[in-house]
């Protein structure tokens, strides 16, 4: 029963974001292709990586990396941006146009978390909370985001 309660949570939002997606192809406001789309979400997610951890990340060469990230810089969706520590390196930054983009996509989250504070208590919706950081950071090793290593409270 929890698994097929979770998967259906997982699918619908799946389903809202893609269904964003595809809107604005029908509007003609897409500028990504839907893999130009998923590297953005694995970029934002990582924080701001270099070209060689989305590499690693997503187990392509880093030669295709970097065309990819060079159509997203093109694009005007990421910057490279220099690394204060060693002059060599450079991070991935998303750009205003993608968190504007990536905003629209994302408000129905911000629209289900306000619905489960009006639905249930402070102490369900702190259990709740919980869960999903033991969830994320111990029960997923998997994937380590950078959110992960910040304290918890």
């Amino acid at each position: 029963m929890l698994e097929e309660i979770f998967e259906r949570v997982y699918t619908k939002f799946k389903l809202h974001f893609y269904r964003a997606v595809f809107s604005r192809f029908q509007k003609r406001e897409a500028s990504l292709t839907t893999v130009e789309t998923f590297c953005m979400e694995i970029i934002m997610a990582l924080g701001s990586p270099t070209i060689n951890e989305f590499s690693s990340f997503v187990q392509i060469s880093p030669p295709n990396a970097a065309y990819k990230v060079n159509s997203l810089i093109q694009k005007g969706y990421i910057r490279k941006v220099q690394s204060p520590v060693d002059k060599r390196e450079y991070h991935l930054e998303v750009t205003q146009k993608y968190i504007d983009y990536y905003n629209i996509s994302y408000r129905y989250l911000g629209t289900v978390m306000d619905r489960i504070k009006e639905r249930f208590s402070p102490e369900e919706v702190a259990k709740l909370t919980e869960m999903l950081r033991v969830i994320s950071t111990e029960l997923m090793p998997e994937i380590s985001l950078p959110q992960d290593k910040l304290p918890t409270g």
